[in-house]
């Protein structure tokens, strides 16, 4: 904040309160304002993770954004989006100011559904689909890509646009959890491996979960905490494994405990060409926490934990016997991941980007005042 007042900057914040699973919810004001940031917080009907409550829910609050803007002055729009209608939204917004438009973007959703829908879905929606793309990404004039993966896809369609790789980071919480020592994990009874996050078509969880936890019944139990579409296909498939228990999304202080008391954490995604150029941002909260981690991914977010994650072990997504081998090379120790969490703590990368989005805000004013002047 003291940041902010020292360049006499001004930010608008519009967001959504808590509404990510049906059967949780955490408090947050509707309005809060703090020095130069205010924020508004839309409250969402009720959903589930089904397409049809998602995009009732996305058109709720695209109705609310373009209301809170309307008949306002604003110098640029920042929008982060891992769904492309967040990033469209962001778009026309910029248009109708006639403001320059900075898009950080976590996911390639076109690319995604492409893989995860069935074929007839995505042949009838990708036209629509592939011109709002166009159009919210020749609008901006800088792209933020959190994952290199990212990168072939983008330069490719978007040759012209600016780019930058400000990776997700750790949050606060998980920095505040870290371990300080070397400490040997396990000891008696079966060890806890541990799934925290969401449950859908791209974890791919009910795929995995209850082969691997049948293959290590003797050696370990897992814990899965979270909701989403998948769920039920999960429950289902669990019905009979000894060794799961599935319980549903947490606070964020109930899940560092939950991290905590975990001997191993685990990671999945499905085996869809799309995930191969993703970076999870489970991965930075994982290793925060200095624990083993087993993890089901390929293409880009494998080559990333090879690179920056100790005691980390990668499987390729559904292999059940690749998962055991790798389970059994992990070494069974929490440490410190000093190196990695100095790199990745997400309060030096999000400052990063703030001098880079103020600086991209600045620049494009003094474009358009100099085009004014010689016009």
């Amino acid at each position: 904040m003291d940041v902010l007042r020292k360049r006499d900057i001004e930010i608008e914040v519009i967001t959504t309160l808590p509404n990510r699973y049906a059967g949780f919810s955490a408090e947050a004001p509707a309005f809060e304002q703090d020095g130069n940031v205010t924020i508004h917080r839309v409250a969402l009907p009720a959903h589930e993770s089904g397409m049809a409550d998602q995009t009732r829910a996305f058109g709720a609050f695209y109705r609310a954004a373009r209301q809170l803007v309307r008949g306002r002055q604003f110098d640029g729009v920042f929008a982060t989006s891992s769904r492309l209608f967040t990033a469209f939204l962001g778009a026309r917004i910029a248009r109708s100011l006639k403001v320059p438009l900075y898009l950080d973007i976590r996911d390639i959703f076109v690319d995604t559904l492409n893989d995860v829908l069935p074929k007839k879905v995505t042949w009838a929606a990708s036209p629509v689909l592939n011109q709002v793309e166009r159009y919210t990404f020749n609008r901006a004039g800088r792209i933020n890509l959190v994952s290199e993966g990212f990168a072939d896809y983008f330069r490719s369609r978007y040759p012209n646009t600016e780019y930058r790789w400000f990776t997700n980071g750790i949050d606060q919480e998980f920095l505040n959890a870290t371990p300080s020592e070397v400490r040997n994990l396990g000891g008696e009874g079966k060890l806890s491996i541990l799934y925290a996050g969401n449950i859908g078509e791209g974890q791919g969880l009910h795929k995995i979960v209850p082969l691997l936890a049948s293959e290590l019944v003797d050696k370990a139990k897992f814990e899965v905490i979270g909701a989403g579409g998948r769920l039920g296909h999960l429950t289902d498939a669990c019905s009979s494994a000894e060794n799961v228990t599935l319980a549903p999304p947490v606070s964020r202080s109930e899940l560092v405990d939950a991290y905590r008391r975990a001997d191993v954490l685990f990671l999945h995604l499905n085996d869809y060409e799309a995930f191969k150029k993703v970076l999870p941002s489970k991965i930075f909260e994982y290793a925060a926490l200095g624990k083993p981690i087993l993890a089901g991914v390929g293409g880009y977010a494998a080559e990333f934990v090879r690179e920056h994650v100790s005691n980390a072990e990668v499987f390729e997504p559904g292999d059940v016997t690749g998962a055991v081998a790798a389970f059994e090379r992990l070494s069974l120790r929490e440490e410190p991941r000093t190196d990695f969490i100095s790199r990745f703590a997400r309060v030096q990368i999000m400052n990063e980007m703030a001098d880079d989005i103020v600086s991209f805000m600045q620049d494009s004013k003094r474009e358009l005042m100099r085009g004014a002047q010689g016009g």
